[in-house]
């Protein structure tokens, strides 16, 4: 593709950078990446009721976290505001600074002077009662204000009025779409939109018009629910003398029941995932395969190689099914590659968050040990807590190990057996407790599951021996007691 490239995403901050958002920012990062362009992210804030700078503040944070690092666009400055200029010639980067909302004026005037555009001086009550009045085939506004008389406009000079985009009335808009091919619209059934609200302010679909004609924008890459937008904001681009992008339309992504994914799915934000304890490599990886498959049918990614592997022609028109269980196998598979050491660095947060005291030096071989067990950062402190603050029993498994006949006998006399042992590593453990078994005759699990659950309160974890050299000769011996004491009342 030898073609400037110049794609962006451009969020609402009207709430948390929801996992579609997410996906979109991600395509068209991996777009420019892969063609050489500029990725740009604009913050589309003419919602001036719902915007808030708490919520560009988590979407700046979330696109950081997920790597998705812009070219152009607004930045964090270092007390943790938002640069409203951003970095870049096109600023500035949100739709609600000044200099940008008399662009908006001025091209709105533009078409005004030109006709293409005209004053609706229509309440909001008069709106509804038209509605009403039309019954069910009422389609959007009637265009009331589009044929007043010259004496009726004149009539309305000191009302409040908005500005009205006059669509072309006859033949299709024909929308040309990088993902489905030529989608065609009659022009009879698009309305006119409103271009400036009442209170001066710009509409959502002529200032993202404006944005993209004055940013250079070459490629709208962007969820389908705006289809129905873009016949409309096709018509602006042509009636302002502009050319107009291309356009890719991203299916929807669905839940596993094929209904539009939402909060009853599980999480439902980008920031959800990372406190889950993904990793954002992981979430990259993932959200690139909904909608989106290569040749290979890849479905790991090494750094890098998502960039250079991406295709708008490899993007599907179909909705794509978000499978948790996928997601969390391979965040595991991503964190298997990762050692010891990054993986302390990486679970830190939820380490230092986690109701115990440890020290790097204690941890890191206990992560060593763990280390293929981990699917989530949140893992690490869960399955390591034992080693660092009393025993928390499950009672499943109390109830189904420590409670059964015979067991009491069992943990007295390993109890007995490893006081006396005065080599305390993993091989002397693994022969000494294999002896007790055999000497007794017992299976090796009639031995091991009760020590374990003992020591740690739970059926799985570490390897045994290994479990019980890290814990210490007189914290185990501590605990076995202790277990005998509680569930069986036969310890002296």
């Amino acid at each position: 593709m030898s073609e400037k490239i110049r794609v962006r995403f451009a969020p609402s901050p009207t709430g948390s950078l929801h996992i579609g958002g997410a996906r979109t920012a991600l395509f068209n990062w991996l777009f420019a990446k892969r063609y050489g362009g500029k990725y740009i992210l604009r913050i589309e804030d003419t919602d001036e009721l719902r915007s808030t700078p708490e919520t560009v503040d988590q979407i700046l944070d979330s696109l950081s976290w997920l790597g998705l690092h812009w070219d152009e666009g607004s930045f964090v400055k270092d007390d943790g505001s938002v640069n409203l200029a951003g970095k870049g010639a096109y600023g500035p980067y949100h739709q609600m600074a000044s200099e940008r909302r008399e662009y908006y004026k001025k091209y709105a005037q533009q078409l005004l002077d030109e006709g293409k555009a005209y004053y609706c001086w229509c309440t909001k009550e008069e709106l509804d009662a038209r509605r009403k009045a039309a019954g069910p085939q009422a389609r959007g506004y009637d265009g009331h204000c589009r044929s007043l008389a010259d004496d009726a406009k004149k009539a309305n000079e000191e009302k409040p009025f908005s500005i009205r985009f006059a669509m072309p009335k006859e033949g299709e808009t024909i929308v040309e779409d990088v993902i489905h091919g030529n989608v065609e619209f009659e022009n009879t059934l698009l309305q006119d939109l409103v271009i400036q609200k009442t209170a001066g302010g710009p509409t959502y679909n002529f200032a993202c018009v404006v944005d993209d004609h004055l940013m250079d924008v070459t490629h709208v890459i962007r969820g389908d629910d705006h289809l129905s937008n873009t016949p409309s904001q096709v018509q602006m681009f042509l009636a302002l003398g502009w050319a107009v992008p291309k356009f890719g339309h991203l299916a929807m992504i669905h839940g596993p029941d094929g209904k539009k994914l939402s909060k009853r799915h599980g999480a439902a934000s980008a920031a959800e995932y990372r406190d889950l304890g993904y990793l954002p490599e992981t979430v990259r990886n993932y959200l690139a395969l909904l909608g989106w498959s290569n040749s290979e049918s890849q479905q790991i990614f090494a750094e890098g190689e998502l960039e250079t592997s991406f295709s708008i022609e490899g993007v599907q028109k179909s909705p794509a099914r978000f499978d948790q269980e996928k997601l969390l196998w391979m965040n595991g598979e991503y964190l298997r590659k990762k050692t010891p050491e990054q993986i302390l660095s990486l679970a830190k947060p939820f380490l230092d968050k986690a109701d115990f005291e440890y020290t790097d030096e204690a941890i890191l071989p206990l992560i060593l040990m763990e280390h293929d067990k981990f699917h989530l950062l949140t893992d690490v402190p869960k399955r390591l807590d034992f080693f660092f603050k009393d025993v928390e029993y499950d009672e499943k498994s109390v109830n189904k190990v420590l409670k059964k006949d015979g067991v009491d006998a069992i943990l007295a006399g390993i109890e007995s057996v490893l006081a006396g042992l005065s080599e305390w590593t993993e091989p002397k453990l693994e022969e000494t407790i294999r002896a007790f078994a055999a000497d007794k005759d017992l299976k090796m699990g009639k031995v091991f599951h009760p020590v374990r659950v003992a020591v740690s309160g739970r059926t799985d974890g570490p390897t045994l021996f290994g479990m019980l050299e890290h814990l210490g000769k007189d914290k185990v011996i501590a605990r076995i007691h202790n277990a005998r004491e509680r569930f069986s009342g036969a310890a002296a």
